[in-house]
């Protein structure tokens, strides 16, 4: 099969993944995307990664950042999901704050991250970030697979 973008993107949509928030801070004004490029790189030092696409309005913004807020959504937070990738409007997102950086209230599991590094990557940047602070809940993920949103059972 030629590799393609839509094959490309036909085949990595068969990758199941869970759905986060990335939060950028400008003064008084709270800034998001919607991200399912999200993973662990390490424990020691602990360490994620979120991919960004360069065309990303939210882009520019993650340069300029020295923190970032990982927000893993939980099910029955797809309006979110949706707010936050430009698709929902009409969404008023609630904030918490975890070591003092807005993050999505409710939200499965909560990250504050200071960048660490970032690496171009193709039509991407890969913002690598070093963990200052973290929070979970007891619930289920909202789940991402062949480009809709899914629930995960036990």
């Amino acid at each position: 099969m030629e590799v393609s973008a839509q094959n490309f993107k036909q085949t990595l949509g068969r990758f199941a993944s869970g759905v986060t928030v990335v939060t950028m801070q400008e003064g008084e004004s709270v800034h998001g995307i919607t991200v399912s490029a999200f993973l662990s790189v390490s424990l020691e030092p602990p360490l994620v990664l979120v991919s960004i696409d360069k065309r990303a309005q939210s882009h520019a913004r993650l340069l300029l950042a020295e923190r970032y807020g990982v927000s893993i959504l939980a099910q029955g937070q797809e309006p979110l999901s949706n707010h936050f990738a430009g698709r929902d409007e009409s969404v008023t997102p609630e904030f918490e704050t975890l070591a003092g950086f807005p993050v999505l209230k409710d939200a499965l599991a909560q990250l504050v991250c200071k960048v660490h590094q970032i690496i171009d990557a193709g039509d991407h940047t890969l913002f690598i970030g070093y963990i200052q602070e973290l929070n979970w809940r007891d619930t289920m993920p909202l789940a991402y697979f062949q480009g809709k949103y899914r629930k995960v059972s036990e």
